[in-house]
């Protein structure tokens, strides 16, 4: 028995298809599950009973267990969510001006072992089904009874590394018969997967990539993330080039500020050098720190003094404003916290 919502339209097409129904079916079944939030397949009731007895053999519709809810002073929401296999993962409520914003997990612990991430403390134990990154969303939503606009795919784990999974989602979600989140409202973030970037431009629908820099030369970027050696940053660059070339889309460059280490003049000069030309847009985030690292945020005068070069150097910058800072904030924080 499959989680119904696992399935995109195509998928549910193919499914009536196979019992000699109408195609059409698909948009109703949407409908009910997205729009109006069904808890039971009973309550479809433009559905035959026949068909609904069918759906209940094959489907199953369920929302993920909250174990955790913690809540900011800014009014950002943290959630610890508990699934089928006792397995835990996180999602973060942020709110905007322009509305609410969810970052959503992709996989159960994480691989890629960035040295300043709590994720990469408890290594990954699989990927998550595409049902559990869209019941992160029905489930928030119905818990702090709002309506979420903005997805950003930047929780623990690194989406490319669940491609597949990751790409129904979006499909999913983006569905204007059901959540209808545009998708330049979508964003994915990874930390340089580089054939899967060059797949990724191939993608029909025009969300938003970022990438997970955080280090401007080859010696830094391995340093503190480990995936450096795999991909390097010529590889990187070239597979970003071409990303920006086949999609003439902006590419938001993510880069956590850590003292001493990679929020330097001497960085933002490397930095500004190596995105030179690029229709690129870079994101500057003060670090929460964690505990069980040695790591620490910049200082303020750092961050405004490394803007300041990126400015004058005629990039594209911003420097994130802090939310959920009182809370288990950093990615993968409140997971490992509970446990430990």
């Amino acid at each position: 028995m499959q989680n119904i919502y696992n399935y995109t339209e195509e998928m549910l097409n193919e499914y009536l298809i196979n019992l000699n129904l109408k195609p059409f079916r698909s948009k109703q079944i949407i409908e009910w599950l997205y729009r109006k939030k069904i808890d039971s397949f009973d309550e479809m009731t433009n559905i035959s009973k026949e068909f609904i007895l069918k759906l209940k053999e094959d489907f199953y519709i369920d929302l993920l267990k909250c174990i955790i809810n913690q809540q900011s002073s800014d009014g950002t929401m943290k959630f610890l969510f508990e699934l089928k296999d006792g397995n835990l993962i996180e999602s973060v409520l942020m709110k905007n001006d322009y509305g609410y914003s969810l970052c959503v997990t992709s996989e159960v612990g994480c691989n890629m072992g960035c040295v300043f991430c709590a994720s990469g403390m408890k290594k990954k134990k699989r990927n998550l089904e595409t049902s559990e990154m869209v019941m992160q969303i029905l489930s928030v939503e119905k818990i702090a009874k709002i309506r979420i606009s903005h997805i950003v795919i930047m929780g623990i784990g690194e989406p490319f590394d669940n491609y597949d999974n990751v790409l129904n989602f979006i499909k999913i979600i983006n569905n204007p018969l059901g959540l209808e989140i545009g998708a330049r409202h979508i964003t994915v973030s990874t930390c340089g997967i580089v054939d899967k970037i060059k797949e990724f431009a191939d993608f029909p629908l025009q969300v938003n990539l970022a990438l997970s820099l955080h280090a401007p030369t080859q010696s830094l970027r391995e340093q503190i993330m480990p995936i450096a050696k795999a991909y390097n940053l010529v590889e990187l660059m070239n597979s970003i080039k071409y990303y920006i070339e086949k999609t003439n889309r902006r590419v938001t460059i993510e880069y956590i500020l850590l003292k001493d280490l990679n929020d330097t003049k001497e960085c933002a000069n490397n930095l500004a050098d190596l995105l030179y030309g690029l229709n690129v847009y870079i994101n500057l985030i003060p670090y929460n720190e964690v505990k069980e690292k040695p790591y620490k945020r910049s200082t303020k005068n750092s961050m405004i003094e490394f803007f300041d070069v990126l400015k004058k150097r005629k990039l594209n910058v911003q420097l994130r404003r802090e939310q959920g800072s009182d809370i288990d904030a950093a990615c993968g924080q409140l997971r490992s916290k509970h446990m430990n």
